[in-house]
């Protein structure tokens, strides 16, 4: 295989650093960083901020302006060329004088995969696809998981004692994990589209599941229920946001607290009961969205892992022995021939914590 320029590794790296700023606000167009270089010197860069505007190369093109005759752009994904809520990339790009194009991973879409490239080269730019791929990829998964299971990307979060338990005997959670890992989590907040919890833990530990800071997200909040009331107190019933809140519950689920919270401004979604979470899952891919976040409890984690719903698991582990009964899983059991395997993609300390990132190991590239 071909060695890449460390210069193009360089400059791709940067651009998929871009991209990451504009995690949480594109639903439902991936987020993409792009970077216009010359004579070795970066002269303009962008990132998608919001769908129906512009995109990351063009916020890249103005800011390189004339400049951009014979220089290289830089871009995570590859240029659209098709006309959609904005004209295509690859005009302007075309249009801009650029000589060369180096792009991270190609379209996943296969409808417009590769059209972008050819119609570069086509117009007689140098245009070559795969540096950084892998990082690329990743990037976009939830963009690729939406199109391609028509449902988003969902990554499941458990912040767990060294001994597997998510709270102590009398189900106390909060700040099992240290500030850092709290703030890491935060982050993961803002990279999704929407924040997904059992009934159990807004019963529980009545969390606003906000963002801290938001930094200009504005995510779903989302409450699965099979039964039993929601207490219509809840921040996330009551709160200035509580019109991005959605509560997933099956068909007759409380009818008066149904009402009560649609009054509030609450959206309930009735779906039906044998394949709730499912359901919830395709529904909130035609709302458009990417990526949720599932911060639990363990009974949801369970489920989610059992009907194969789970895309990425972010362990927190926190260096303490709890003990008790309250396991990540709630009540799922799995004999250990069959038990579900995910396959470490990342490990790195936070603060006095352990972060581990997984994947299913029967999806693993």
């Amino acid at each position: 295989m071909k060695a890449l320029p460390e210069s193009d590794l360089k400059w791709m790296r940067q651009a998929l650093a871009l991209a990451r700023r504009g995690e949480g606000l594109t639903r439902p167009n991936p987020p993409v960083g792009a970077i216009v270089v010359k004579h070795g010197q970066k002269i303009g860069q962008g990132w998608h901020k919001q769908a129906g505007g512009p995109h990351a190369e063009i916020f890249a093109l103005r800011q390189a302006g004339a400049a951009a005759r014979g220089a290289t752009l830089y871009v995570t994904l590859e240029p659209c060329s098709t006309f959609g809520r904005t004209p295509p990339c690859t005009t302007a790009i075309v249009r801009a004088g650029v000589a060369r194009v180096v792009v991270g991973t190609l379209d996943p879409n296969p409808q417009n995969g590769r059209k972008g490239v050819r119609a570069l080269r086509h117009a007689g730019v140098q245009a070559e696809s795969g540096v950084c791929a892998p990082e690329a990829a990743e990037l976009i998964a939830p963009f690729a998981c939406r199109l391609h299971r028509r449902r988003p990307f969902v990554a499941l979060k458990l912040g767990l004692s060294v001994d597997g338990r998510i709270a102590d005997f009398a189900h106390a959670s909060r700040w099992i994990t240290g500030p850092a890992a709290r703030a890491e989590v935060q982050a993961m907040r803002r990279a999704a589209d929407a924040i997904l919890v059992g009934a159990g833990t807004v019963r529980r530990d009545n969390p606003s599941l906000w963002p801290r800071p938001d930094k200009g997200r504005a995510p779903w909040r989302v409450v699965a229920v099979r039964r039993g009331p929601l207490p219509l107190a809840a921040q996330v019933f009551t709160d200035a946001h509580a019109a991005r809140t959605i509560v997933a519950a099956p068909k007759g689920w409380q009818p008066a607290l149904a009402r009560k919270l649609r009054r509030q401004g609450v959206a309930v979604w009735t779906l039906p009961p044998k394949r709730l979470l499912s359901a919830l899952a395709a529904e909130l891919g035609k709302l458009g969205i990417l990526r949720v976040l599932c911060e639990g409890g363990g009974i949801l984690a369970g489920e989610l892992i059992r009907a194969r719903l789970v895309d990425e698991l972010n362990v927190f582990f926190s260096p303490v022995c709890v003990g008790g009964p309250v396991g990540a899983m709630g009540q799922t059991r799995w004999r250990l021939a069959e038990a579900p395997r995910f396959a470490c993609r990342e490990i790195r300390s936070i603060g006095a914590d352990v972060f581990v990132r997984l994947v299913p190991q029967d999806r693993e590239d």
